[in-house]
């Protein structure tokens, strides 16, 4: 009896065994000869720096992705994609392509028709013009030509910027050459009252404001509120140059105080020379220092303007992005709301879309800027009672 009993359990576990076996051999075979159809699309190409997603290079297929990834664009060049389906007969199978990643835009050169230098000029022709790509830290700038620097005349020269992907840009202008004079000329400035302003953009959708600084002295913030300012942003410190010690503006506490003691909103910007990210986000730390004392109604804002030597920086178009990117998530993680600061010309052509709001600079009278902002500083030749001198004024959107 017991003796057939295990004949029976080797029986038994000989079966089970010979069907796990088969089961496993038969789901090799229908992995082995899954069908996969799968049809990509003509192009596999993609621009740097797009959004892309796996689905998007697939024309056809016979089943359901398992994940429609994000396709890393941030690096040109060949990129192998691995991805698995289940097909239509409910078998996960794996498929390999290759997309290229490719940069098929121009560096950006601005120039006027014409620069003008004194006779004697001994510098690079090439740093004095704006020459910058969204791609290449240091895209290849320069000049052809011929001029002579101590000859006083006008020469006609190009300038071209062309990045490592073979794209150029190119422009003509004409390099004047003057005799050195010591004579200097003053404009008169031409005010545009606060009283004007408040007619034309004030509905009940909008606010009035100003940005001030050390620039404005000591304000009667009184008459400022009296004015009809509705809010101010104030320069709380900026850099002595590139890796320069930090300095508070002089009026930062003054002002700060002032405006929150007659009940005008107010933020803060900071006028920065960062030239990389560590240095971005050590001023934010130094501003959020500076902020402790305080509370803030409005945000606190990044203030690039390097572009007259954008070249010393050696930064790509997207880095310079990420550059703002550690400062604007510094001052977030801290508790405060960040905004980008930049003129119209500039958001338009080099700062890539970020997920902060943006305070737009673009004096005239109605903006044709398309991009989203929510103030818009109007003009830099404004009239307040209460601040001497010119004074910037605002539009900010609820």
């Amino acid at each position: 009896m017991k003796k057939k009993i295990i004949i029976i359990i080797i029986v038994l576990f000989s079966i089970i065994l010979l069907t796990v076996g088969g089961i496993f051999f038969y789901n090799k075979w229908r992995i082995a000869n899954a069908k996969i159809l799968v049809e990509l699309q003509d192009n596999l190409k993609v621009e740097v720096y797009s959004e892309a997603k796996l689905s998007d290079f697939i024309k056809s297929i016979n089943g359901k992705l398992n994940d429609d990834f994000e396709i890393n664009t941030k690096t040109i060049g060949k990129k192998p994609i691995d991805f698995k389906y289940v097909n239509d007969d409910k078998i996960e199978v794996s498929y390999s392509f290759e997309i290229e990643v490719v940069d098929t835009k121009s560096p950006y050169i601005f120039s006027s028709s014409s620069l003008s230098v004194t006779k004697g000029y001994s510098g690079n022709l090439a740093e004095e013009l704006f020459c910058g790509d969204n791609y290449d830290d240091i895209p290849k700038c320069e000049i052809t030509g011929t001029y002579d620097p101590n000859v006083p005349g006008t020469y006609p020269l190009t300038f071209t910027g062309t990045d490592s992907s073979g794209n150029s840009s190119v422009t003509n202008f004409n390099l004047i050459v003057k005799e050195k004079t010591n004579s200097s000329s003053s404009t008169k400035t031409v005010y545009q009252p606060i009283s004007d302003i408040i007619a034309k953009h004030k509905t009940e959708n909008t606010k009035i404001g100003i940005d001030i600084s050390k620039w404005q002295g000591n304000i009667n913030f009184e008459q400022v509120k009296n004015a009809g300012v509705e809010f101010a942003f104030i320069r709380v410190g900026t850099q002595k140059g590139i890796g320069g010690e930090y300095v508070i503006d002089p009026y930062f506490e003054q002002n700060i105080k002032g405006f929150q003691s007659v009940g005008i909103p107010v933020g803060v910007y900071f006028y920065t020379y960062a030239s990389s990210n560590k240095e971005a986000k050590n001023d934010a730390k130094w501003v959020i220092e500076q902020l402790k004392p305080y509370k803030l109604e409005l945000p606190v804002v990044f203030d690039w303007e390097n572009w007259s030597f954008y070249q010393a920086f050696d930064k790509s178009f997207y880095n310079l992005t990420e550059m703002a990117n550690n400062f604007f998530y510094t001052i977030e993680k801290a508790g405060y709301k960040p905004m980008l600061y930049s003129s119209k010309n500039y958001l338009e052509n080099i700062w890539f879309k970020t997920k902060y709001p943006v305070w737009l600079a673009h004096y005239t009278e109605t903006t044709t800027y398309t991009g989203d902002y929510d103030v818009w500083q109007l003009c830099n030749n404004g009239s307040v009672p209460g601040i001497k001198g010119a004074v910037d004024i605002n539009v900010m959107y609820n």
